[in-house]
């Protein structure tokens, strides 16, 4: 079988139904074998967003994602898109074409060694140099990108690889499975602190949605009366109508997870990383406080100056022990009724009113308005970011899709598209910038021509928002390189030169009700709303530790 073949062959029977690329010389025999194939092929209009969609549609999924880019630009175009994915540990399945390796390292066009170039951004490399490495490259990285701590494997193909033959029967050969390595020898340790903490609280990363160990997390929050706060990318592993749920942490958190941090005589940490964005000199716990870590990959321990117990292990094996072990825990009266005051007394969740400019939090909320389990909500990177993580009562995992731990602008809308491929029977919503979807504003073209009918929020507010409130804030409003407003294009315009559909939206009033025409008309479409040039993502910790926390309304 040609090499070309055998590739779609292997991802076929891996169960791959979508792959997001973009042709060029070196990979032009496997675009001549997609036309056998039962793998869509969606053609992106620029190779970084087709890794944004392929990491949209593994995290909507839970499945790996797949993208492919020709050899040079094609593959130095993927890198922010595969960083991204690596950043947030998703699965994601890196094709890219190369010269034939007669001319390796001679600089023939479109050369690039993409193999160096991807390494520190994915979880693991392969350069098939011979086409007998095919199967192993293609089983052993699914396997990779999808055990442990998940992330992207990138598969290098040079020209001459995949146009020589392979025997069909090496294609089905089986590999030794991914060592995933855990100590669970600490578990009755942490049990006994569980046993004994007064005012225990769980933060609930990313880890726990991938684990697929919300049931879990939430059995284990209930037994032992723990509050639950979550970074951006754990929101959805508790709903956010449960009572134990004080919602989003980090720099631009809710002060009543912030407070409820300081307070805890114990913190069960689990999939999540104590990055600068969540643990800094403002949200530091007592120095009492102990810390139950439970991770996959050990390189995330002790990120900390307190006492620790490190469980290297799945989210859902440790969860599952530690309730089967735990004894029934004797009434919390005192931490839950401080916990009640804490969400009582959180003014975070005000939504704005009817008065003008639109206030972004109005717009957040009529989009709770419109969200069901059955909506997913990408987001770009930024102020909407922001007020989307503060606002939105996301209630289930995979529910938001964000850009964590690398901060990509661009995102949120090639996410989008990747999100309502992997999961057509769902409303997609993209809640953007101006700046971050200038960035991509091509895709709409992709949007189109695949029929895929997302709703883009645009929060228009004429400035690159977050960069301007650091200036404002910290830089004495020296605005340099955050004005977009000038030279904006008219986003209604631009879309239905695309062959999509623009709703200009200029009153608080209109918002609702261009949310629904824009789902109602079964096409991509732009719902460009004009926010408030001035208003900030509040409450703030400052980079700076010596200044103090900027709280904006919340009193405490």
């Amino acid at each position: 079988m040609k090499g070309s073949r055998a590739l779609l062959k292997m991802l076929e029977d891996k169960g791959v139904e979508t792959m997001f690329g973009y042709p060029g010389g070196q990979v032009i025999p496997i675009f001549d074998e997609i036309l056998n194939s039962t793998v869509r092929h969606v053609l992106v209009r620029h190779e970084q967003c087709a890794a944004h969609m392929a990491d949209g549609y593994a995290r909507a999924s839970g499945k790996a994602g797949v993208c492919l880019a020709t050899s040079g630009p094609g593959a130095t175009n993927l890198v922010t898109g595969v960083a991204t994915a690596f950043a947030d540990s998703i699965p994601v399945i890196v094709l890219t074409g190369q010269v034939s390796t007669r001319v390796l390292g001679m600089g023939a066009f479109q050369e690039v060694d993409a193999f160096s170039l991807m390494m520190p951004v994915t979880k693991y490399n392969y350069r098939v140099l011979d086409l007998q490495m095919l199967p192993e490259a293609i089983s052993r990285g699914w396997d990779i990108a999808l055990s442990g701590r998940q992330g992207p494997v990138h598969i290098d193909l040079p020209v001459d690889a995949i146009n020589s033959e392979i025997d069909e029967s090496l294609l089905s050969r089986s590999f030794e499975p991914v060592e995933v390595r855990e100590d669970l020898s600490k578990l009755p340790y942490a049990i006994s602190l569980i046993g004994k903490a007064q005012r225990p609280l769980i933060i609930a990363g990313g880890g726990v949605i991938s684990s697929n160990s919300s049931a879990e997390l939430i059995k284990l929050a209930e037994m032992i009366r723990a509050p639950v706060i979550m970074p951006l990318m754990g929101l959805g592993s508790i709903p956010h109508s449960h009572p134990l749920s004080l919602g989003a942490m980090g720099m631009h958190g809710k002060m009543c997870t912030l407070n409820a941090l300081k307070e805890a005589d114990l913190v069960i940490a689990i999939g999540t990383r104590f990055s600068d964005r969540s643990h800094s000199m403002h949200n530091q716990m007592s120095q009492s406080c102990k810390v139950i870590q439970i991770d996959v990959d050990r390189v995330e321990f002790d990120k900390h100056s307190h006492t620790a117990v490190n469980v290297l292990a799945d989210a859902k094996k440790a969860m599952q022990i530690i309730t089967a072990q735990l004894k029934q825990q004797s009434s919390k009266k005192a931490w839950d009724d401080r916990i009640k005051e804490l969400k009582m007394r959180c003014c975070c969740n005000d939504i704005g009113d009817d008065s003008m400019p639109i206030s972004p939090r109005r717009v957040m909320a009529e989009i709770n308005k419109m969200m069901d389990d059955d909506t997913i909500i990408t987001t770009d990177v930024g102020q909407n970011q922001m007020w989307a993580m503060h606002h939105l009562k996301i209630n289930r995992p995979r529910q938001l899709i964000s850009s964590g731990g690398f901060g990509t602008m661009g995102f949120g809308f090639p996410a989008a598209i990747g999100a309502k491929i992997a999961k057509p029977d769902k409303k997609v919503m993209a809640i953007v910038g101006d700046g971050g979807l200038l960035m991509v504003i091509q895709e709409l073209a992709t949007a189109v021509a695949e029929d895929v009918p997302v709703v883009i929020c645009l929060m228009n507010n004429g400035w690159l928002g977050m960069v301007k409130q650091w200036q404002n804030l910290f830089w004495k409003e020296r605005y340099s390189g955050t004005m977009l407003y000038k030279s904006n294009p008219d986003f209604v315009k631009l879309a239905e030169s695309f062959g999509a559909k623009g709703i200009r939206v200029e009153k608080p009033s209109e918002i609702g009700k261009a949310f629904k025409e824009a789902f109602a008309s079964d096409t991509v479409c732009i719902v460009d709303i004009h926010v408030d040039q001035d208003e900030a993502v509040l409450p703030m910790l400052p980079p700076n530790p010596t200044l103090p926390i900027i709280k904006g309304k919340c009193p405490f």
